[in-house]
């Protein structure tokens, strides 16, 4: 097997994540190859479609979750995405197992102790009525259903346990952070049609188009999945195969070639949540383990990301009327340059004037 180093396992990932260069291809094909947008906070996904498609405009994604092509639900790791509306109806059922985990979880289970999860998700069916319900009246209905017990949980468990789409200014461009006006409907209602289980080599093969060559770990860590070495050895013909610097087996779909991996790669702004920054066991072709911490640093938390070079080198967040950028590290001024121009750029897509750095910025020499 050919062995990958770091560097071209970085220019691979970022090529097909569309980060060596943006593309001209429409907002709902970069959506499908990207399988979907960890979307938890509904603006990030706009901002990852900005650093990756030319010319990428707002209405492009608030028109497609008007019109039903892309959804926003719970998926991949029983968090919430936006996804193709055809890849949600395939992709959910194969999912559910993973949601179904969660709902079991302690915090969950706590509050439904003695109740079937048939009879709930029954109910809290019975209660949509097939139509578009606000969470916070389901929550209260299902506590009329059940009293004693938080409705809000309950209704979190039935989003868990069956499909249910947000309602589309859920998932529009606005305030900055979490909503709380959502209102959720039967997929199948939504969508207009039933859902479609896929299968998990059809996953397998969506996931290394988006985050190849990976390996059986790093499958299972995006998708949340487990015990899919059985399905990929009888892929095994199927595939090409790489091993990393580390010797461990790599696996990548055998038509499609690898970018040379001195590829430049351009200064990027990644939003929190990033795609590129969680699709694998092992970031390090992206992100070193001391800076992993700086950006997730638990609780759920994946900050707003600057790629140097293909590699984390800072965050950034919004402040008041300001983007400010946290280097980890000293900049070129070449690269200082290139982070200020691309900062420059952004400021009007995220409705703020004024870039400024957290603390003292060094500069090296080139």
């Amino acid at each position: 097997m050919t062995a990958l180093s770091s560097r071209a396992l970085n220019r691979a990932l970022l090529g097909r994540q569309f980060l060596l260069a943006r593309t001209d291809r429409t907002p709902l094909e970069v959506i499908g190859r990207l399988v979907a947008l960890q979307a938890q906070e509904p603006n990030w996904p706009y901002v990852g479609l900005w650093s990756r498609i030319c010319d990428f405009t707002h209405s492009e994604l608030t028109t497609l979750l008007e019109d039903r092509k892309v959804v926003r639900s719970g998926l991949l790791r029983s968090t919430q995405h936006l996804a193709a509306a055809d890849d949600f109806r395939r992709l959910r059922p194969l999912l559910q197992p993973v949601l179904d985990r969660t709902a079991r979880s302690a915090y969950f289970a706590r509050n439904s102790a003695g109740l079937d999860s048939a009879s709930l998700i029954a109910t809290g069916l019975e209660l949509l009525a097939g139509g578009t319900t606000p969470r916070k009246e389901l929550a209260r209905r299902l506590a009329e259903r059940h009293p004693g017990r938080d409705g809000r949980v309950l209704a979190g468990e039935v989003e868990l346990r069956t499909p249910l789409i947000h309602n589309p200014a859920t998932g529009a461009w606005g305030s900055w952070g979490t909503r709380s006006a959502v209102s959720v409907t039967p997929a199948e209602t939504w969508l207009g049609r039933p859902m479609a289980p896929a299968t998990a080599k059809d996953l397998i093969r969506r996931y290394l188009a988006a985050f190849g060559p990976a390996g059986i770990m790093d499958v299972q860590a995006w998708s949340g999945l487990t015990r899919l070495g059985e399905v990929v050895s009888d892929m095994r013909a199927e595939l090409r195969h790489y091993r990393d610097p580390d010797g461990r087996e790599l696996i990548d779909l055998a038509d499609v070639e690898l970018p040379d991996p001195d590829t430049p790669a351009p200064v990027r702004l990644l939003p929190a949540f990033d795609n590129a920054l969680l699709g694998h066991a092992d970031r390090t072709r992206i992100i070193s383990h001391e800076d992993r911490k700086r950006v997730m640093p638990g609780q759920a938390q994946v900050r707003p990301t600057f790629l140097v070079n293909g590699h984390v080198h800072g965050t950034w967040s919004l402040e008041g009327e300001t983007l400010r950028l946290n280097p980890f590290r000293a900049l070129t001024a070449t690269d200082q340059a290139a982070l200020e121009q691309e900062t420059e750029r952004l400021l009007p897509f995220v409705g703020v004037r004024n870039v400024s750095y957290s603390g003292p910025i060094v500069t090296r020499s080139s």
